[in-house]
């Protein structure tokens, strides 16, 4: 079991940008693809992004594609989520997840969650 917690959530402008962190326990954090989701009110909770244990693979969710930027660093267990061009529809609770198997987007592929970090923006 990987225990994971999130950072780095706030209340931005729209238009601004955020940097998210989650960090894990894992001792083989690399053996795990590592994705963000997130969960408005009243919403289903959505997928966002996800990174191989390398890194060197990506995805991205349509909405957030090309203002979003997944990115990880293996030597401190950790992996990030860059949120540029902030819109009032990107505010929410945002999650980060472990999955012991490939990239994926399927919420149900992920074993492990942390208990999220809000997200706010203020128009």
């Amino acid at each position: 079991q990987v225990q994971l917690v999130e950072s780095g959530g706030g209340l931005v402008q729209a238009g601004g940008s955020l940097r998210l962190s989650c960090a894990a326990s894992a001792r083989t954090f690399s053996r795990y693809a590592m994705g963000w989701f997130r969960q408005a009110p009243g919403k289903e909770r959505e997928f966002v992004a996800a990174i191989s244990g390398s890194g060197i693979s990506t995805y991205y969710a349509h909405s957030v594609e090309g203002r979003f930027t997944i990115s990880r660093d293996n030597a401190k267990n950790t992996v990030y989520l860059q949120i540029n061009s902030l819109r009032p529809e990107d505010a929410a609770v945002y999650y980060c997840a472990a999955t012991f198997s490939h990239l994926n987007t399927a919420r149900e592929q992920y074993n492990d969650w942390g208990q999220g970090t809000q997200v706010t923006v203020s128009s």
